[in-house]
């Protein structure tokens, strides 16, 4: 299988955007290292249980009520969300002023656990998701599908975007072109799919030095139908 080069790829994306100032003013980048590492852990616990809840729904619904969402769950600090009873949990499903579902609602103490596993171990979770190693970013998502509760398929990948991790998503656009592109053969979040996908990234990354993030919307931008990228 050959791979497409990274030029014609972007060539064809500046085509459909109108030029190459056109496209490039579209592409969100993402953060340094140093700033990964200093994002706090309540904020990573925020942006997961956010993804969490904008799953199957309206992402503005969750975000005009997430001011009572910060406020209900102590502004996501991990110790306070660790001493709380079970019992706690159910009474905090039941309020008005979020989205009432119980089994999203635990999601909450469960991600809070594995942030502070992570920062028994490297400091804090920003540190440890900033040293992530950009060749193998794919491990990173399944290291929070496997630790963490509902952060498989695209959630979790979409919480990281969000924060500024440089890693591509599996956006219909982008396994679109996969697929197309025979790069992918099997269900996008297979270990087989997700490694293809991975290393094409990583050769892409070498020919232009751009980052992932940047690299999956010109992907997008060149082939799709400009969704969220």
């Amino acid at each position: 299988m050959t791979i497409e080069h990274f030029e014609d790829i972007y060539h064809r994306a500046c085509q459909r955007k109108g030029g190459k100032q056109a496209l490039e003013s579209l592409l969100q980048k993402p953060l340094h290292q140093d700033e990964i590492a200093a994002i706090p852990d309540d904020r990573w616990l925020a942006a997961f249980t956010m993804k969490v809840f904008q799953c199957g729904i309206q992402w503005k619904v969750v975000r005009d009520k997430w001011p009572n969402f910060e406020s209900l769950f102590f502004q996501f600090r991990l110790e306070p969300i660790l001493m709380q009873p079970d019992e706690a949990w159910e009474e905090k499903a039941r309020d008005p002023g979020i989205i009432r579902y119980l089994p999203k609602v635990m999601t909450i103490p469960a991600n809070a656990q594995m942030i502070f596993d992570v920062r028994v171990d490297h400091g804090s979770f920003g540190e440890w998701v900033a040293q992530w190693p950009k060749a193998r970013i794919v491990d990173l998502w399944l290291h929070l599908k496997k630790h963490g509760k509902r952060l498989g398929g695209n959630t979790g990948p979409y919480a990281l975007r969000q924060m500024g991790v440089d890693t591509f998503l599996m956006t219909y656009d982008v396994e679109a072109y996969l697929r197309a592109t025979k790069i992918i053969d099997s269900g996008k979040e297979t270990k087989r799919a997700l490694y293809a996908a991975n290393d094409a990234f990583n050769q892409w990354h070498a020919e232009s030095g751009r980052s992932f993030t940047e690299i999956s919307q010109i992907i997008a931008y060149s082939s799709g139908d400009l969704h969220d990228h």
